[in-house]
């Protein structure tokens, strides 16, 4: 009865009927004595009568409020980025300087040891994307821990940079990063549960008989601007009975995980919108089910307390399908509609066809007052696909009702026959709007720049200009 009473006032606020009319209704009139108060007995009685019927009158509010934006490409001479790209760009006004920090860095078995994850500064964003590689610096980053050690594992990529506010210099910086392991450098510690075991494990990207790698999410902080970080611990993970490994896992991709994460702030949480590449419950050969692998994939989202990003571990609860209720290492539930249906040829990360959306990225624009996501699409093994997706989602406070759920089914962006796309992101420009509004890749107004990376290429580069309209 209490969600129809809810539904109710919903309904009398997307029609503009005035409750304080029906309420003096009910209060002070006999509408039994007088006929001329019948209509508003009757009017009363369908709008309760729908709210009760109603499954989810925030959809009905979606759909009668908010029309989707329009937009369109405007083709540009391309604009290379000069420089090392294999994930979201992270990036901060720090002064009157814009800087991003592109790259990788830390052990990876596979791919070797990696030092490019640098950063580089301007005076706007055309300028900073212009940066030769060679004029990057290198920050101080913690140094991997040794196995069986507390501490950094694996490789990490930064992902979002959150500045935060209380600092009014701009220099207090949290990266939230993309980290990855394979069993060789996280090796199962069965008194933790953290770590995986070298059993049945999956084929990985490489054309080589390598491993398939598990990403995670974890938080640096720096407050020198970016010249030196401290690891601060896991954002969110999924532990080893989650991973889905042979038979099923074909896809030559990950073994399972959650990464290539993109952050917002929200008033006083973060809001993490990640890939969630893990079975929804522990994986059995014997009981895999390609229907429930499907079920729990891809894009999700957490939340955590900002004033928990100093020490984040156990801190964070993702979205299971009515709240932020569970666990940061346990299971989430989906962006439903972020999903590939079934019959549309959708599917789990575990799978040689693919058929998911990844590598979110999200911005609030100030044009449109909505927020944008971008994403890509896997079509088959080693993150083939060559079209790139958008989505939009009304609702400003991200943490009200199921506000962080209501996006827009995705429409198709860009497609390019032939290659893989990956890692798509709007950009600021060198517009006196941009620098005054400081805008970056988490806020943006009526245009903006289009980076994407040609994976097959190995290059990073914008040939278009994104326009929208309300």
């Amino acid at each position: 009865m209490q969600g129809c009473i809810e539904r109710f006032f919903i309904y009398l606020s997307i029609r503009k009927i005035s409750s304080v009319v029906l309420v003096q209704f009910a209060a002070k009139m006999d509408p039994f004595k007088n006929s001329r108060y019948i209509p508003y007995l009757i009017l009363s009685t369908l709008c309760f009568h729908w709210a009760c019927q109603s499954k989810n009158a925030h959809e009905q509010a979606v759909a009668i409020e908010f029309k989707t934006p329009n937009y369109r490409l405007i083709p540009t001479d391309t604009f290379h980025f000069n420089n090392f790209v294999d994930c979201n760009m992270a990036e901060a006004w720090v002064g009157d300087t814009l800087r991003i920090f592109p790259g990788k860095y830390g052990e990876d078995p596979v791919w070797g040891f990696a030092e490019d994850l640098k950063f580089a500064s301007g005076t706007n964003a055309d300028e900073v994307f212009s940066t030769p590689a060679e004029r990057y610096i290198a920050p101080n980053l913690p140094k991997n821990a040794p196995l069986g050690q507390k501490g950094l594992h694996g490789a990490v990529w930064f992902e979002t940079l959150y500045q935060d506010h209380k600092d009014p210099s701009g220099r207090t910086l949290y990266a939230i990063y993309h980290n990855e392991n394979y069993p060789e450098t996280l090796p199962y510690n069965p008194e933790t549960g953290e770590g995986y075991k070298d059993e049945n494990w999956p084929l990985g990207l490489t054309e080589r008989i390598t491993p398939a790698a598990v990403p995670r999410i974890g938080v640096m902080k720096s407050t020198d601007g970016g010249l030196n970080w401290e690891n601060k611990g896991l954002f969110l993970e999924d532990k080893q009975a989650r991973m889905v490994l042979k038979p099923h896992n074909t896809s030559k991709t990950f073994a399972g995980g959650v990464g290539d994460p993109s952050a917002v702030a929200v008033g006083e949480y973060l809001y993490l919108f990640y890939g969630e590449y893990s079975y929804p419950g522990d994986y059995d050969p014997n009981t895999y089910s390609f229907e429930k692998d499907w079920s729990g994939q891809c894009i999700s989202v957490a939340r955590i307390r900002l004033e928990d990003l100093d020490d984040p571990q156990g801190k964070a609860k993702r979205w299971d399908g009515k709240g932020f209720n569970a666990t940061w290492d346990g299971i989430g539930s989906p962006i439903a509609s972020l999903q590939v249906p079934l019959e549309k040829g959708g599917g789990p990360a575990s799978s040689a066809q693919g058929g998911f959306h990844w590598g979110p990225s999200v911005s609030w624009n100030t044009y449109l007052e909505c927020w944008v996501m971008l994403m890509g699409l896997v079509e088959g093994q080693n993150w083939i696909g060559d079209k790139l997706y958008i989505s939009f989602n009304p609702h400003r406070e991200l943490g009200e009702g199921n506000n962080s759920q209501a996006w827009t089914s995705p429409q198709l962006l860009v497609q390019k026959p032939g290659h893989i796309l990956w890692y798509p992101s709007l950009q600021p420009m060198n517009t006196p709007e941009d620098i005054l509004e400081k805008n970056t890749s988490l806020k943006l107004g009526k245009r903006a720049r289009l980076f994407f990376k040609y994976a097959d290429l190995g290059k990073y580069l914008s040939e278009y200009i994104v326009e929208f309209e309300k």
